[in-house]
């Protein structure tokens, strides 16, 4: 099939790309409402991209200039397609499994690969198999590195520069001239990993046996997905209204749930289709339901790091790797080569290399660093890569075998201070949604203090607002209230409770003292610790009581959550990709921890399954939540850019979080022998890095 390469995203990619030194370009078409990319043929052949888009010859693209606005008239149907650029001549595969299949443990390798296998280009040269990658989590909690290293296997992905959306498990998509419908062309014979076939079947159950059952899925949203499937390897993903925010939100984290149902294991654990044994296997468990029993054999468990994906081995996935020791109460998770992952190297090579991944799980972040040091991990920069770390390491370069490489950061601050504006307690209530008094405590903090002091000089002054790279770049909303300032700090907060008891703290309006706890986990990013030190010995001194609780990252989800926290502290999303992860500019997510309870009111009103109660917002905050509602409703990138920035505008005015300061470029440490990892690549959530960099092929030289 051949066709057009498409991304429906708004330029803000291109921006971040061209600002972040990675020397790409390229050439923007509006189609669909949306624009198709065409991406420079130099950088696609040493940057580890997928040969996963079909190009129309150069006459056929109809390009324009990357600023004129979309050509709303225009409106035609968007096909892509993948075929591999020279597909090879044989297959090979690693030398484990050419043995199993000698002993006829396994079926021939061109028996296991799909008809179409990816083909990934390496980024420096195609590798050899062997070897183990090692890596560490930290604590109880953090399944987000095994998600970003091995579980990054949705219908479609980023390609590895983020500029666009290409095929993955799904060979081609066509998308719907109004983006209310979507299908996708599933690869033939391509199979999970114990080997059954992966079809249509997958995503139908999916949708009408998870998302759809009310018991699973209490709330589907505003717009959910129906399902139409036309053949084995063929769906038709419609919604009732426009979705223009839905191959971009398949390409993240956020969507994998299409991937990762397989329906001939899960229906046994499902009511509607056991009828024989559930009740046994329930007891087996030692469930309480058939629910919680399909949690935790398929899915996870809501307000929970548990994921099934790492802590149920019978799990069949996607994945290059599969879980052989699962997360938990272990001290280390290992993950296998899977026989039948469906992607080959340009030389017919079955990836992955390597042959396992194991994570070594520590309880503090520090344990983790000196094992960077000493080379004992062969490829990471999550929970060791922070500014204070790096002259431990760059001292430990030589000895440790490692070099660095460059990330280049999607988070617009090192450190939000998120004050609950939605707390249980009426009193704190009152207190934090006074914005004079955040006003207040915002001009208290001596940010360049803690740029110097923790962040050894990089960064500078600022909240939570788009960085100097995006096209939504605010000077308003990045620097208001960030000058370190007492004097005007006192007459914010004077406004809002000027009465101070004997030793000279803040009277809230019960008259008691002001006294709050700001909640943090270290652990993901020990500078919290030592950046709110600073910040409680700056509200001291103008009369507000603060203490600091560090606790585990588990723990610190479950009681955000759950709306049970005074204040917490994260790092700022939506630097870069801030259409698609703005929970500092309005109540989005659950990562909105200053008002948990507005953002259930705008996802799930109902309440239903939810652990927090909704709220209904006030005027201004709901006015963004129904401008965001039209951005995600319309394909037309300059209609989404205008309505974000009148989302932009209003966040000024409410100040709703304490924002400390932009966080420069990041690093991570890869060993001297560790091959195939590109010198810089963007860092995200929504990216997720390193995952679209395409770690399957890595290797050990």
């Amino acid at each position: 099939m051949t066709g057009r390469a498409i991304v429906l995203r708004t330029l803000r990619r291109r921006d971040f790309l061209s600002l972040s030194a990675m020397g790409l370009t390229g050439l923007v078409a509006t189609a669909c409402g949306g624009f198709a990319t065409t991406p420079a043929a130099g950088p696609a052949a040493t940057t580890g991209a997928a040969t996963a888009t079909s190009q129309a010859p150069p006459a056929a693209q109809a390009t324009v200039a990357p600023t004129q606005p979309p050509r709303a008239a225009v409106q035609p149907t968007i096909v892509t397609g993948q075929t591999p650029a020279a597909a090879p001549a044989q297959y090979k595969e690693a030398p484990q499994l050419a043995q199993q299949v000698r002993d006829g443990k396994l079926p021939a390798v061109e028996q296991r690969l799909p008809r179409n296998p990816v083909v990934v280009q390496p980024v420096e040269k195609v590798g050899k198999y062997g070897g183990t990658w090692r890596a560490a989590l930290l604590g109880g909690g953090d399944t987000v590195w095994l998600t970003r290293t091995i579980g990054y296997e949705n219908l479609v992905r980023w390609d590895p520069e983020w500029t666009q959306v290409i095929p993955n498990v799904a060979e081609s998509f066509t998308i719907g001239p109004d983006a209310k419908e979507f299908t996708f062309k599933l690869r033939e014979r391509m199979k999970w990993s114990d080997g059954q076939p992966f079809s249509a079947d997958d995503l139908v159950f999916y949708v009408e046996d998870v998302s759809k059952n009310k018991e699973l899925t209490p709330s589907r949203g505003a717009n959910p997905p129906e399902i139409e499937k036309i053949d084995q390897y063929t769906a038709k993903i419609k919604f009732a209204s426009p979705n223009g925010l839905f191959l971009q939100t398949l390409a993240t984290t956020n969507g994998d749930a299409w991937t990762r149902y397989p329906a001939h294991y899960l229906k046994q654990f499902h009511q509607k289709y056991n009828t024989t044994n559930l009740d046994q296997l329930i007891r087996e468990a030692n469930q309480d339901g058939w629910v919680k029993l399909f949690q935790t054999k398929g899915a996870g468990i809501p307000g929970t790091p548990y994921d099934a994906r790492w802590q149920n081995k019978d799990l069949p996935v996607l994945h290059a790797w599969v879980i052989t020791q699962p997360y938990g109460a272990v001290t280390r998770v290992t993950a296998e080569r899977n026989p039948f992952y469906f992607k080959v190297d340009p030389a017919g090579n079955q990836l992955p290399y390597l042959d396992r991944v194991t994570y070594e799980v520590a309880q503090d972040a520090q344990t983790l660093v000196l094992k960077a040091a000493n080379g004992e991990i062969d490829m990471q920069d999550r929970n060791i890569a922070t500014p204070g770390n790096k002259a431990v390491l760059a001292d430990n370069q030589q000895k440790g075998g490692y070099h660095f490489f460059d990330t280049v950061p999607a988070i617009m601050n090192s450190a939000v201070i998120s004050l609950n504006l939605t707390h249980k307690d009426p009193v704190k209530r009152q207190i934090f949604q006074n914005k004079d008094f955040r006003i207040g405590l915002s001009h208290a903090i001596d940010r360049q203090e803690i740029i110097d002091v923790v962040f050894v000089g990089q960064g500078e002054p600022w909240q939570a607002a788009p960085r100097k790279e995006s096209e939504f770049y605010s000077e308003r909303l990045a620097k208001q209230y960030t000058e370190y300032d007492p004097k005007r700090a006192n007459e914010h907060l004077d406004r809002a409770f000027p009465q101070k008891d004997g030793q000279g703290f803040r009277l809230g309006p019960d008259g008691k003292r002001i006294s709050f706890t700001v909640e943090i986990t270290a652990g993901t990013a020990p500078t919290r610790s030592d950046v709110m030190g600073l910040v409680q010995a700056h509200w001291q001194k103008v009369g507000v009581e603060v203490q600091v609780k560090d606790e585990d990252r588990a723990l610190f989800d479950t009681r955000t959550g759950a709306n049970e926290h005074d204040a917490a502290v994260w790092d700022g999303a939506g630097g870069l990709d801030v259409i698609l992860n703005p929970p500092y500019y309005f109540p989005w997510s659950s990562r909105s921890d200053y008002a948990q309870a507005w953002q259930v009111w705008y996802n799930n009103p109902s309440g239903a399954g939810a652990r927090t109660a909704p709220e209904e917002p006030p005027a201004a905050t709901k006015q963004q939540m129904d401008l965001y509602r039209q951005l995600a409703a319309t394909g037309d990138p300059a209609k989404q850019n205008e309505i974000m920035r009148q989302i932009l505008a209003i966040a000024a005015d409410e100040f709703y979080a304490i924002g400390i300061a932009l966080p420069p470029n990041g690093y991570g440490v890869v060993k001297n022998g560790f091959k195939n990892v590109p010198a810089i690549f963007p860092d995200a959530f929504m990216y997720p890095s390193p995952a679209p960099t395409n770690p399957p092929q890595y290797f050990i030289e």
